[in-house]
């Protein structure tokens, strides 16, 4: 992956997202877009406001991206320590049209070109999601374009689809973000049964909150990841929990509260500690535990493949962990490069055109649902007609 970037007056980070080659399009897809062969061809323009990013894109039959527009507001929530809905859907606002147009001027298509529009329409902040789901529903009234709704985590889990051309359901896939840790089972497209799950602070909230303390600052993620390639992962231990009624679910509440009593007592007790040794052994004792739990979840289940998705699966301790235990296992491992594990719309094309080809569709009093489950089936009639 390519990635343009600059800095606006603002603070804002707009990037554009391009393939190795220099271009958004595959040789596949650089042909004239009026002959029938391209007629056969489903395009999808996406956009995703669900948290701090501003994105559209362009992607054409659910895994090759036309284009890939990102604007990141990370350094104007850098100072407070975290976003500010407020302040994320007021910049939702002012950068959405532009997004949107520099998504098709990209892919060298209008309106016209696009078969629909997909959204993401929950989990998120409520104000972010409704800036979103404003602008797709208003282009689809002005241009009678197909709506679809998409779940923020079932984009984030397509973004495999994006550079893994072969992977298909079914597999398991392991969903690590700010909000939320999953173990998902992808039965089919657009079908998950949640086998695991957090009972507490996801992965990357307890990342943000660990960073926070010992002061590395906001986003917590990438700060302790840099820190913990200078660290000794081994230089303390750390007490990771284990569910007894369920052996996939997931609990970072103790193991943070252990990180903050640690300092503590080193403060209490007026001594020093390295901060890069906490911050890798810290980490490990998360990568374990997300890597114990996929790798038993892959073997029990009986499949060949594991996926990762969500922020924290740009996380290098976790690739590499997952990777070396993967090759230990023969099993499959798939995970989409860094830049689209973090919030984009490229994901979300690749979840909707599933979605569309399953006849799914949204109708204009689709809504904003900022609390969204993820595998719960009665969500499709939720805001939708179906077509089937």
């Amino acid at each position: 992956m390519i990635i343009d970037k600059k800095t606006e007056d603002d603070g804002v980070i707009m990037m554009s997202i391009k393939s190795e080659e220099g271009s958004n399009l595959s040789q596949t897809d650089s042909k004239d877009k009026n002959t029938d062969s391209e007629k056969d061809h489903v395009t999808i323009l996406a956009i995703e406001s669900s948290c701090d990013e501003t994105a559209a894109a362009v992607v054409r039959d659910g895994r090759e991206v036309l284009s890939n527009i990102i604007s990141s507001q990370i350094a104007l929530h850098t100072v407070y320590g975290g976003v500010v809905p407020e302040i994320a859907s007021r910049k939702h606002v002012e950068k959405i049209n532009y997004c949107v147009r520099e998504a098709l001027s990209q892919a060298d298509l209008t309106l016209e070109d696009i078969d629909a529009i997909a959204v993401t329409y929950g989990p998120g902040l409520v104000g972010a999601l409704l800036v979103g789901v404003s602008e797709a529903k208003a282009l689809s009234f002005a241009t009678g374009i197909p709506l679809i709704g998409v779940h923020h985590i079932e984009g984030h889990i397509s973004a495999n689809y994006i550079e893994n051309k072969d992977l298909e359901p079914p597999f398991v896939c392991l969903v690590v973000s700010g909000g939320h840790s999953h173990l998902v089972v992808v039965k089919d497209y657009g079908v998950y049964d949640i086998i695991g799950q957090t009972r507490d602070d996801a992965a990357g909230e307890a990342f943000d909150k660990v960073a926070r303390a010992i002061g590395l600052g906001y986003p917590g993620g990438p700060k302790i990841d840099k820190a913990a390639r200078d660290g000794d992962e081994n230089a303390i231990s750390f007490p990771t929990a284990k569910i007894a009624d369920a052996e996939y679910d997931f609990s970072f509440s103790g193991l943070k509260s252990a990180v903050l009593n640690y300092i503590n007592i080193k403060g209490m007790q007026g001594e020093e500690f390295n901060k890069n040794d906490l911050a890798a052994s810290f980490q490990k004792a998360v990568v374990d535990v997300l890597t114990e739990h996929a790798i038993r979840a892959v073997k029990q289940y009986g499949y060949d493949k594991l996926a990762i998705a969500g922020g924290v699966a740009s996380n290098t301790g976790l690739r590499q962990s997952l990777e070396k235990a993967c090759k230990d296992n023969n099993i499959r491992f798939y995970r989409p490069s860094p830049v689209l594990c973090t919030d984009n719309a490229a994901m979300i094309g690749a979840a909707g055109y599933y979605e569309y080809m399953k006849g799914e569709r949204a109708d204009l009093s689709l809504n904003a649902v900022p609390n969204l489950p993820l595998g719960d089936r009665e969500r499709r009639f939720h805001g939708r007609s179906s077509q089937k």
